[in-house]
């Protein structure tokens, strides 16, 4: 055989080898296609073609098993148990930009889909080189690290300190100052996903100077870039009043409140959840989100918005309103009740309606004043509606009895308490009955309008036990009427009458 037969065979295979690599990549961009390819044996095809002498045939066999390793934990745990990463790792650090992209990409895709996997890949000491990527020439090169790194911080704090201890957060605030939006976007993503497990990595994330770098880019024009600011000092704020304190210092504020007016419904969740993390720490960091105009904002917010985006700024209210009488006075002066009524009646979803429901105990539990301005919007049949609706999750059942009994146990506006007499079951009925028996001994024009709505009716046809809370109430309601008053509504008194009308022998 001739040299330039040689030679030509060579490049059959080349050609072969290439056409096979593109074609699976191809296919394994479909879903429908992943399981035939899985039947097929694909993985230990690919394998040997991350070792070709062709850098195209090794970047393109690698975009391949990211693919594959993409579509389900099954076809990710199939690439470590084929011996593939430490492979993909020895590349990343010998190979050129492109290898170095599809590499991380599957080291990403691997990571991505539980902490058992994420753990592999940090056992095989791919974390050194994908922070050592981080300070590559090229941009895609740091964004993908960037993104691999973030996979495998989210799932645990001890996947996220092995990710600490491998250099990265200092090299991944660097990325955030990057001129790519790309990049910018991935790195605060990364870092988000450091912050979130407890407070010593969020410390670690400040101590990096993430903060005012952060800060500074939360009125950026790109949505993506802002959903994933927002959420990276969400994720720090959280965890201990000086961080979020830190936050705060980096003067967010009224800068973040333009946000809850986005476009962008992730964005306007986002600046929400920050503001709530703030909030639900002290009474200090709340008054200074209310003096900087963010209890109004927070409201509009959730006015102009519906579902799961309302409920950090429900929340909110609620950690604000909690705080003390001034602060649930503030969300009560910025219209904050009518908002949080409206939430409760038309949400579908019930762990909203839940979060509605606490808000507004919290804000009904302060003074009578508090409980009226929630009471007289018609909100207490609705709380005690969900409460009885055997529909409703055990979450919600709980939240909307306790925030009856906030309430009631501080009402005195009895217009609002009359028709729960009617409708409450005895658990929630001791809590309507002692607010009137605490309201009638020292009120005429009230004692007449029980009588004449039928409340003293209906307070004698409860059955209390003897020497317990309710008759103790019932007593002292009882105590405010004539004794013939109280005989004439009781039950059985007309039967009596009657009797006693038939039984008279008239004196002729």
């Amino acid at each position: 055989m001739s040299q330039r037969q040689v030679l030509q065979v060579f490049e059959q295979y080349q050609r072969a080898r290439t056409q096979f690599v593109q074609t699976v990549a191809e296919l394994a961009a479909r879903p429908q296609n992943i399981e035939t390819l899985q039947n097929a044996g694909v993985m230990s095809l690919l394998r040997p073609l991350l070792l070709d002498v062709v850098p195209t045939i090794q970047q393109t066999a690698a975009l391949a098993l990211g693919r594959l390793a993409n579509y389900n934990d099954d076809l990710a745990e199939a690439v470590v148990k084929g011996d593939i990463l430490p492979q993909l790792v020895y590349s990343l650090a010998e190979q050129n930009r492109f290898y170095k992209k599809a590499a991380a990409f599957v080291l990403r895709a691997v990571g991505k889909h539980s902490p058992q996997l994420a753990q592999a890949i940090v056992d095989c000491g791919a974390l050194d080189t994908l922070v050592i990527c981080l300070e590559d020439f090229d941009p895609g090169v740091k964004e993908a690290a960037s993104w691999a790194l973030g996979y495998i911080a989210r799932h645990n704090s001890e996947l996220s300190q092995a990710v600490v201890d491998a250099g990265a957060v200092p090299l991944l605030v660097l990325c955030i100052l990057e001129p790519e939006i790309a990049l910018k976007r991935i790195a605060a993503s990364a870092l988000s996903d450091i912050s979130k497990h407890s407070p010593e990595l969020a410390q670690t994330v400040v101590d990096a100077g993430a903060i005012a770098h952060l800060a500074q880019m939360i009125l950026n024009p790109d949505a993506k870039l802002k959903r994933q600011v927002l959420s990276a000092l969400s994720q720090i704020a959280k965890h201990s009043v000086d961080l979020a304190e830190m936050v705060v210092e980096a003067e967010i504020f009224p800068v973040v409140l333009t946000c809850l007016k986005d476009s962008d419904e992730y964005v306007k969740k986002n600046a929400a959840t920050l503001i709530r993390e703030i909030a639900k720490h002290t009474p200090e960091l709340s008054q200074l989100i209310v003096n900087a105009g963010g209890i109004a904002a927070v409201i509009d917010c959730i006015g102009n918005c519906k579902g799961n985006v309302r409920l950090p700024g429900i929340m909110m209210l609620g950690y604000v309103a909690a705080h003390s009488e001034n602060l649930a006075m503030a969300v009560i002066i910025s219209k904050g009740v009518p908002q949080l009524s409206i939430c409760l009646s038309e949400e579908q979803e019930d762990h909203i309606k839940a979060a509605a429901a606490w808000a507004l105990g919290q804000i009904g539990r302060h003074t009578p004043e508090h409980a009226r301005a929630v009471a007289v919007i018609n909100v207490l049949p609705v709380l005690l509606s969900l409460y009885m609706e055997t529909e409703s999750s055990e979450d919600l059942q709980v939240k909307t009895k306790k925030a009856l009994k906030n309430i009631l146990q501080k009402c005195t506006y009895l217009p609002a308490l009359e028709p729960l007499l009617h409708d409450a079951p005895p658990n929630i009925l001791k809590y309507v009955i002692g607010q009137f028996s605490k309201v009638l001994p020292h009120d005429s024009k009230a004692r007449r309008l029980f009588v004449t709505s039928g409340g003293l009716k209906k307070v004698q046809e409860i059955k209390a036990e003897p020497g317990s809370l309710l008759q103790e109430y019932i007593n002292t309601i009882n105590n405010c009427y004539p004794e013939e008053i109280v005989r004439y509504y009781s039950p059985g008194y007309s039967e009596a009458l009657l009797e006693r009308v038939e039984n008279y022998q008239p004196v002729l």
